[in-house]
């Protein structure tokens, strides 16, 4: 058993849309194709993977140190003890031999995308769906078969008004989804206020939508603005400062009296782990958006599970951010809170699969081995054109 080759691709999921920090007139991401020797069905099994909007296609990172440092490695460095499938843990060591702690900035990203495809390879590789996995290997047995999902909207775009913000949120509602998102400080108080009241017209209740600053606020910007939402009940108010800026998360917590989110950002275990030491979070009513594809992918995600147990967290507090197959797999597998989700957004990345509608909140997951990448038509058909 062994890996023939590893293909990466990037690929744009370029859109005039921004949020409070940056626009994604340039984004791309990266896709990667791990071909196997193994057979299943008649052809060879090959794990596919990618990394999560928002971060640039870590193309030379992966191409100059991780995928020839895997092509390297010796069977016994990347197969499980009994030789009969891939290690996900023992390929992790593999792809972080010489390299040196801290400082993870895009490396996690590139680690992440191969970590994907392998779980990928190794579901296949099993012949189950990756949920089903996880839940045996690793969780308690049981599968969320229906995972709570919300739309992530709202952006800021050229010529976008408030009725348009309106028609944007009626449409998820009309979709099947129950909660939504939407992006605040890339304009002034003000104008976001009137923003947010415009769409609590839309939905049912405050309860019913969250609201994502993107780290744009400074800590009396942040203070404020919660001081100005908080009669809203919102569902959350999410990474209203610097993702790294412990003591701004720390101090909103004292002054804002309800459910904040955060983490997307936050790459490593140990990151996560100070964000719970030092960020003031509660873990009865706040929420933490780590999203594997980004953060060394879910070898490290799971490290970070058990960690956030000792500090009496809940996994049912952890939504993560991304809105793709691979976190709705772990969602349903370990017993997550739900998954963002991007409606019409970074397509082909966004979304789930075909003929699998959100019903009242929650959406289903397709049994078929993997990820599940196979069940999503356009998805598959752009995974398939690496090395073509």
């Amino acid at each position: 058993m062994k890996i023939v080759s590893i293909d990466e691709k990037a690929v744009p999921i370029s859109s005039d849309i921004r949020n409070a920090f940056i626009d994604f007139s340039k984004m791309n991401v990266s896709i990667v194709a791990i071909t196997t020797d193994v057979i299943r069905d008649g052809k060879p099994v090959v794990g596919y993977g990618f990394n999560s909007n928002g971060r640039y296609a870590p193309t030379g990172l992966l191409r100059e140190r991780f995928v020839p440092r895997l092509l390297d490695a010796k069977q016994e460095e990347i197969l499980n003890d009994e030789g009969t499938n891939f290690d996900p843990e023992k390929i992790f060591r593999v792809l972080m031999q010489n390299e040196k702690p801290g400082g993870h900035g895009e490396r996690p990203v590139a680690v992440g995308t191969l970590d994907m495809a392998v779980w990928d390879a190794v579901a296949k590789i099993e012949q189950k769906p990756l949920y089903q996995l996880l839940a045996e290997q690793y969780g308690d047995g049981d599968i969320d078969e229906n995972v709570f999902v919300y739309a992530a909207g709202g952006y800021y775009l050229p010529d976008k008004g408030i009725p348009q913000l309106q028609d944007e949120m009626e449409a998820y509602l009309d979709q099947g989804y129950t909660h939504v998102k939407m992006k605040v400080g890339g304009a002034s108080i003000a104008e976001d206020l009137k923003r947010i009241e415009a769409v609590l017209d839309v939905v049912p209740s405050g309860e019913h939508l969250m609201v994502d600053a993107n780290g744009r606020f400074s800590l009396d910007e942040a203070i404020t603005f919660g001081e100005r939402i908080k009669d809203y009940g919102l569902f959350w108010y999410e990474e209203a400062g610097n993702p790294l800026d412990y003591e701004l998360q720390a101090e909103l917590s004292k002054q804002y009296p309800h459910a904040l989110a955060t983490g997307e950002n936050l790459f490593s275990f140990q990151d996560a782990r100070n964000l719970i030491r030092y960020g003031g979070m509660d873990p009865k009513k706040d929420y933490l958006q780590f999203d594997c594809a980004l953060s060394y992918g879910l070898v490290e995600y799971m490290k970070i599970v058990e960690m956030l147990k000792e500090y009496d967290w809940s996994p049912r507090n952890c939504i993560p951010h991304g809105g793709h197959q691979m976190s709705l797999n772990i969602a349903a597998g370990l017993g997550l809170g739900g998954n963002e989700s991007y409606p019409g957004v970074f397509e082909p990345f966004g979304g789930f699969a075909d003929n699998y509608p959100v019903e009242n909140g929650y959406v289903k997951l397709p049994d078929v081995p993997g990820i599940g990448f196979e069940a999503k038509g356009n998805l598959y058909e752009t995974l398939r054109s690496i090395g073509k």
